[in-house]
């Protein structure tokens, strides 16, 4: 059987260092591999060495070769013209493959139209059948910035989908989705395995990984320290980081210590009702947010998690209820981490510059950022770069790092550890939660993943099902009291 997608001592560099050392894999129909690593280990890097799109400043040594018989040098750029036809990539960031100009249906349409060579009704046909499958049939007409993060990546996964490459190359595809959907994304990835492709599947997620199957490798900072069988890496793992990332799953959390919350309101939410584009996501929702409290945001995609952190801040208005915040507190006191870090950066400032910047406009202890940057495991090195030449998930703790320096009474935490590998993620949810604790900061954070919800929140929100509910949690192992709220769906 002749393989889709062979390298041969494929190694990343820059100028003067090696940041991928020489891998060689082999891809066959039907085949998956699983790249699993630290943030920044170069498993994106590698992908993106394969595919010919590294970032400016570095480039590939070694042999590519595809099924179709193509074949050239690493550093060599004539693979780009097998884009979308034989090799397809879900990047990283969904805004990233979507035309911001451009509605959602078109983003698909176009692919079956241009790539696949479809007429304009049968290309919009298929268009809407995927999207539908996606959960996306309300989805057809609007834009990109329209959509919640989750509604992106499916979006970007439905227009990549589309052309029918062989070779699929997804870069967590499956990040900021909940499970229902995750599991209709690796439905969807087997699919294309079953007619015969391939894919390469840079992830975080150990449970995508068990599901899909195939072989694993862990890279830990460009080199590749564990291989084999999904089941035998990620059951009986060999190497000492294998087994620090599987104990890093919040599943094995140890729940937070969870004290008596008597401090002073920071944000009181009365009856609040919000609508989106029409349609109805919550109503006749309320709570208290008190100082050092963590109250948790669970729900499906789309169901208005982000939206209801937005109306707390004041940046999209609700269609009833209230919001009070605490009196005297300033307005740069409540700050927002973002899901997707890449839109909250400039793109032509330097990091350093923005944290100079930040430190400037509001007289603050410039000495922190150094404290900061080793607390969260950042080189320091990093602030030279635009924020387009770090990886999504040193950008993310880039923003926790900012946020933090302006020491904010509020701070509304968007599926903040969605790009991060397991360790980091660990690592970040417990800085964020001894902020809360020390400073005294109130913390609205939002996740997908119930697991790290259950083990870090004191208060819990859930979204998106027949009964809304808050529930406060006292014990991991005691089921909390539920007080039902009414949930309102409209077609």
């Amino acid at each position: 059987m002749k393989s889709l997608l062979k390298t041969e001592a494929l190694e990343i560099r820059t100028a003067t260092a090696q940041l991928v050392q020489p891998l060689s894999i082999e891809l066959y129909p039907g085949q998956v591999l699983t790249i699993i690593g630290e943030t920044g280990s170069g498993k994106s890097l590698f992908a993106q060495g394969v595919v010919g799109n590294l970032p400016p400043g570095l480039h590939a040594r070694g042999q590519i070769e595809f099924g179709s018989g193509f074949s050239e040098e690493g550093h060599a750029s004539g693979r780009r013209t097998l884009w979308g036809r034989d090799i397809a990539v879900l990047p990283q960031e969904p805004w990233l493959s979507l035309d911001p100009t451009m509605r959602a249906l078109g983003q698909v349409s176009e692919t079956y139209r241009y790539v696949r060579g479809k007429g304009t009704d049968e290309s919009q046909r298929l268009a809407r059948k995927d999207m539908a499958q996606m959960g996306l049939e309300h989805a057809e007409a609007k834009f990109p910035f329209e959509l919640s993060g989750g509604m992106a990546q499916r979006l970007a996964f439905a227009a990549t989908h589309a052309g029918g490459a062989k070779v699929m190359i997804a870069d967590e595809p499956t990040k900021g989705l909940d499970s229902a959907r995750i599991g209709e994304v690796v439905d969807l990835l087997q699919a294309g395995l079953a007619n015969g492709g391939a894919l390469l599947i840079i992830t975080h997620d150990i449970e995508v990984a068990r599901r899909l199957g195939g072989d694993v490798m862990i890279m830990h900072k460009g080199k590749v320290i564990e291989s084999g069988s999904a089941e035998q890496v990620l059951s009986r793992p060999a190497h000492e980081y294998t087994r620090q990332l599987l104990d890093a799953d919040p599943k094995s959390w140890a729940p937070c210590s969870r004290p008596t919350f008597e401090n002073e309101v920071v944000v009181q939410v009365s009856n609040l009702a919000v609508e989106r584009g029409g349609h109805a996501l919550f109503e006749a929702l309320s709570f208290n947010v008190r100082r050092g409290e963590i109250v948790g945001v669970t729900g499906p995609s789309g169901c208005g998690k982000s939206t209801l952190g937005d109306v707390i801040l004041g940046l999209i208005s609700a269609r009833e209820g209230t919001v009070t915040t605490q009196s005297g507190a300033p307005r740069v006191a409540f700050q927002k981490l973002y899901q997707d870090p890449v839109s909250a950066f400039p793109p032509s400032v330097t990091l350093a510059r923005n944290l100079a910047d930040l430190v400037r406009l509001h007289r603050l202890d410039s000495s922190r950022i150094d404290v900061l940057l080793r607390r969260l495991r950042l080189e320091p090195s990093l602030l030279n770069r635009l924020p387009g030449n770090v990886s999504g998930g040193e950008l993310q703790r880039f923003s926790l790092l900012r946020v933090l320096l302006l020491k904010p009474v509020f701070i509304f935490a968007d599926e903040p550890s969605s790009r991060l590998d397991l360790i980091t993620q660990k690592e970040m949810i417990e800085l964020l939660v001894e902020a809360a604790r020390e400073n005294d900061t109130a913390v609205l954070l939002v996740s997908h993943d119930e697991a790290l919800i259950d083990a870090v929140s004191d208060q819990r929100i859930r979204l998106g099902s027949l009964s809304q509910s808050i529930s406060t949690v006292e014990h991991a192992d005691t089921p909390a009291p539920l007080q039902s709220y009414p949930s309102v769906k409209r077609a």
